[in-house]
């Protein structure tokens, strides 16, 4: 496990910008299905039913919004509870609108956007992002912590992988099972090997300025780690 004892540098087959427009929305589907059977979205709803108590409506910035799965099933549990969800992804790849769009029934009513989560108009009660930290830099990373911490008005949450051995040297099995594009079986195990471990995190929040005791680190099936910050400030019933 030697080679994972830091993380790796090295860039991932999906970021490159000269990716096939076609490769890369099958790899985002792919990953999609891979979230599917790792219960990827499970954090970010069991999150929100812990913060949101007995408010009727909330909105929410999703970072990094891929094809949209993980606003599709938040979009979901909100409809099941009678809660109005004002929901937005915004995404840097001009390439993952279509994906998402293509994706997502019309009654579900997501706001896909192309951009920088820094040019956004409004502020939202909650941001979060899914499997994204591991592709930024560390000053991505920094300027986006410190970003939701002074612009989330309830709370903020990330998901990303836990650099840990078992899921490491297991995903590939797992992709290939799932018969998933080759790019999804390599970039998914260097992902792995680009993410954080729960001590990583701690000094990272740290670093950005925000109180340790602020924030809850939890580890989540499957080899997920999961940072969450809560405000204790009511959301409008």
């Amino acid at each position: 496990m030697a080679k994972l004892a830091a993380r790796s540098r090295q860039e991932e087959q999906m970021d490159a910008p000269d990716l096939d427009p076609a490769i890369y929305e099958r790899v985002l589907h792919d990953l999609a299905r891979v979230n599917r059977w790792t219960f990827t979205a499970w954090p970010a709803k069991a999150f929100l039913g812990r913060v949101i108590g007995s408010a009727k409506r909330f909105s929410l910035l999703d970072v990094g919004f891929g094809d949209g799965d993980i606003l599709r099933a938040i979009a979901g549990w909100a409809q099941r509870r009678g809660i109005e969800a004002q929901l937005v992804g915004v995404d840097l790849n001009p390439k993952s609108l279509n994906a998402a769009r293509n994706a997502t029934p019309p009654e579900l009513s997501i706001d896909y956007r192309i951009g920088d989560y820094l040019d956004q108009p409004e502020r939202f009660d909650f941001i979060i992002s899914s499997q994204v930290t591991h592709h930024m830099t560390d000053a991505q990373l920094m300027m986006f912590l410190r970003h939701m911490e002074s612009n989330a008005r309830r709370g903020w949450f990330i998901c990303d992988l836990h650099r840990h051995g078992f899921a490491h040297w297991g995903y590939p099995l797992l992709a290939r099972l799932l018969r998933v594009h080759r790019i999804v079986r390599e970039d998914g195990q260097l992902s792995i090997a680009r993410s954080f471990r729960p001590q990583e995190w701690r000094d990272l929040v740290q670093q950005a300025g925000i109180a340790p005791d602020q924030v809850r680190i939890v580890r989540r099936f499957a080899f997920r780690l999961c940072v969450e910050r809560v405000r204790e400030m009511p959301l409008n019933p």
